[in-house]
């Protein structure tokens, strides 16, 4: 388990550097073969005590459900974006990811002076960034950010659900699971599906 201070080492880095607003950015649903990319950022007090906080895919549904008002409550400002499935087709998964990033920035109340983007590429991000490699399990700030994601993606899938029960969108959140082919190969694709993720079927 991390130290509280140590979540906030890169953060403290931005500052002393000289930039005061710190927003962490992170996406899920890059891997899934349906329904949108989702992005969040986030720009929480400066070193926070949050007890549990985590990347996203180190936690449970609970957990994750729980710790996502706690950030609504706490952040500074956030905002969470998205791009559908037919951007991610036209556009491809990459930059469709960097259009979901940039409207979820956009969405914040404070300008961030430096945005802390989790994974090794920013080249699509409009404003001042920074790589942060494994960010999610190093920055509080990229940690509430891919919980923000991951939460409100999976809620909408849920809900995609009730309007395409066939697919069981509420189980696998329209990953490649072994229910989902055998659905997509009973069923056909529907609206929401990536149709670029299934040129192999």
């Amino acid at each position: 388990m991390r130290s509280e201070e140590s979540w906030w080492l890169i953060e403290h880095e931005m500052i002393t550097r000289g930039f005061g607003v710190v927003c962490g950015v992170d996406e899920a649903g890059r891997g899934p073969l349906a329904g949108p990319v989702f992005a969040a950022a986030v720009v929480l007090p400066f070193k926070i005590n949050m007890p549990g906080l985590d990347d996203s895919k180190k936690l449970s549904e609970k957990t994750r459900e729980r710790l996502f008002d706690i950030i609504l409550g706490a952040a500074l400002t956030y905002g969470v974006g998205s791009a559908g499935n037919e951007e991610i087709d036209e556009l491809n998964i990459l930059n469709a990811t960097y259009l979901a990033m940039n409207r979820a920035i956009e969405k914040l109340s404070i300008k961030p002076d430096v945005a802390l983007i989790d994974g090794n590429r920013d080249g699509g991000i409009d404003c001042i960034s920074r790589c942060v490699i494994g960010g999610d399990g190093k920055s509080a700030s990229i940690a509430a950010a891919s919980i923000l994601a991951k939460v409100s993606r999976d809620r909408f899938m849920v809900e995609k659900s009730k309007e395409y029960p066939q697919y069981g969108f509420e189980r696998h959140k329209g990953y490649g699971t072994k229910l989902h082919y055998e659905m997509l190969r009973r069923h056909g694709s529907c609206d929401i599906h990536r149709k670029t993720f299934l040129k192999n079927m």
